[in-house]
């Protein structure tokens, strides 16, 4: 099913908002004028909100067309057909069987796992597999250098060449800053701390790995998020999966959006705490289960739940979309909730000073209880943290298993963040950490305005670097990765399960370090490859307007 921004649902010829408390502006006919809101917000939409955004929000999900999702439902049925074909030939030994099988002496046993769930790796997810796991032989920056490789027996295995593909542009890492590099002031740092700490610590913080790095790690975190105290985990997935467990537990409820990321899940459920689902980014649907919550109480007992605790992402990276913020923190005030923010992808990638979805609507760090994020994207690093009052980071530090279990943070690690960290607050002298992270709003709205001018579906909100491009139908989710690299652009590709089985798309992740002249060369081979394979699918041609004011770029709708 098509996705829409919280207040939207589809009609006549774009979009149809509906009257709503998180502000989406309605005509008398129930479209939008012109296909069109000033800024993306207007009088009614700030008087609905009573004044909670400090600036203007706009995302866009536009409905998929109906033609399309007809014909990407029947390309998935045919696999299918042809998938149980294949495995009866497996089965009577006339086709060769590649996948894993039971071992003969293990028959008589309990299957260790179902044949029929590994249907989708063996007859879908084979024809395209050769546009993942990609062997890349350079540093993940702007450019990358892709070892060539080939298959002679349809993807179950592959083969070198001995040929490099030079200079592949980068679409596809979450380096949004620029900083993974093996050259500059950040390697030469990391390279330093080698050199004094070693590689590896081999002990937990609680026991020998407890470095004057992390401590100072911890504070600059700290200073950066603007909270009282942080506490910094080796590795950004168990942060959120091993942390929730420790804020919750039996007798608690917790409040998922529809497209938190699996370390989300994975620890709401590792928690044995209760968990509801709300729509994604939809405040309506959040109210709803916070006013049952409190009027109902616990199943069968109706007891108070001990705790509330809301779960959502700053950027939902296979959506491009921004969290409406400042709606929740109303929510969760309203109702005495907690909130637990996942900003992996919105930290150093938003807001005027890169410190995330929080300085980018403006608001204060004190209203997130448990600020989360990870060093691998923005910082060029690995790991993650939590950041919160000295009350909740000091019951971490005893509760979380990741403390009391995982390994310390690599020193030379450590270093790297620490060095790009204090690049963004402008505390190593340069103004490079601000430009950067301007640069990167600046390339963010010209490639998801050029994207749009040519006529692809795109995703997300206007501001984020994150930007899905829909090609939906099976066929085209290989056929897109494999013409873009021969075009020497480097994409990701994603696809059912993943995504919705119709919601197929390709994820570009712009960074500051991409050039003009990087992106007009990626665009025109987007272009050149959309047009070959028939992916500009939007029925909203957008036409700039003769007479719009130089600093903004509005736009009619027209039809053809």
């Amino acid at each position: 099913m098509p996705r829409y921004s919280t207040g939207e649902v589809p009609g006549g010829h774009g979009y149809v908002h509906k009257a709503a408390m998180n502000g989406n502006c309605k005509t008398d006919n129930g479209g939008l004028k012109n296909g069109y809101v000033k800024n993306g917000m207007c009088p009614e939409e700030q008087l609905l909100n009573g004044g909670l955004y400090k600036r203007t929000f706009h995302e866009a999900f536009e409905e998929t067309p109906m033609l399309v999702a007809v014909l990407t439902y029947m390309g998935y049925g045919i696999l299918t057909l042809f998938g149980y074909l294949r495995d009866f030939l497996r089965a009577w030994k006339i086709e060769k069987c590649h996948n894993a099988t039971e071992r003969e002496a293990q028959k008589d046993f309990v299957p260790l796992y179902q044949d029929f769930e590994n249907f989708y790796t063996r007859n879908l997810y084979m024809r395209i597999r050769d546009n993942w796991n990609r062997p890349v032989c350079s540093v993940p920056g702007e450019r990358v250098d892709v070892m060539e490789r080939f298959s002679d027996d349809y993807n179950w295995t592959f083969k070198f060449t001995g040929r490099v593909i030079k200079g592949v542009i980068n679409m596809g890492s979450y380096n949004y800053l620029g900083f993974a590099q093996n050259s500059g002031f950040c390697a030469e740092a990391s390279a330093d701390s080698l050199q004094r700490y070693g590689g590896g610590v081999c002990s937990t913080r609680q026991e020998m790995g407890n470095l004057d790095k992390h401590e100072e790690l911890e504070r600059l975190v700290a200073r950066f998020l603007g909270v009282d105290a942080a506490m910094t985990y080796g590795m950004g997935f168990a942060t959120n999966s091993m942390n929730i467990p420790a804020l919750a537990g039996k007798g608690c409820l917790i409040l998922s959006d529809e497209l938190n990321h699996a370390s989300l899940v994975l620890g709401a459920r590792l928690s044995g705490a209760t968990i509801r689902i709300f729509k994604h980014n939809n405040m309506q649907s959040l109210e709803k289960l916070l006013r049952d919550a409190i009027v109902q109480g616990q199943p069968r007992t109706h007891r108070p739940w001990r705790k509330i605790l809301i779960l959502v992402e700053g950027i939902y990276s296979m959506e491009g979309s921004i969290v409406r913020l400042p709606e929740v923190i109303a929510l969760k005030k309203k109702y005495k909730a907690y909130l637990y923010l996942d900003e992996a992808h919105s930290i150093g990638a938003l807001g005027p000073s890169g410190r995330g979805v929080v300085d980018y609507f403006g608001l204060d760090p004190r209203d997130v209880d448990i600020m989360m994020g990870t060093f691998t994207k923005s910082f060029g690093g690995a790991g993650g943290y939590i950041g919160g009052t000295k009350v909740l980071v000091d019951y971490l530090r005893k509760h979380s298993h990741s403390t009391a279990y995982a390994t310390s943070m690599s020193p030379p690690v450590a270093e790297q963040i620490i060095t790009s960290m204090k690049c963004i607050m402008g505390e190593d002298g340069s103004s490079l950490g601000r430009e950067r992270v301007e640069q990167l709003a600046e390339n963010t709205r010209y490639f998801r305005r050029r994207l749009t001018e040519m006529g692809f579906i795109i995703y997300g909100n206007s501001d984020s670097p994150v930007v899905p491009l829909m090609l939906y139908m099976p066929a085209k989710i290989g056929a897109f990765g494999r013409e873009m690299l021969k075009r020497n652009i480097g994409v990701v590709v994603v696809g059912f399960p993943a995504t919705p089985i119709i919601e197929s798309r390709a994820r570009f992740c712009v960074s500051a370090a991409h050039t003009k002249e990087m992106l007009d060369e990626a665009l025109n081979r987007i272009s050149e490859v959309g047009d070959l394979l028939q992916l500009k699918y939007s029925r909203h041609h957008f036409v700039p307007l003769l007479d719009r004011p130089f600093d903004e770029t509005t736009y009619e709708e027209s039809e053809d």
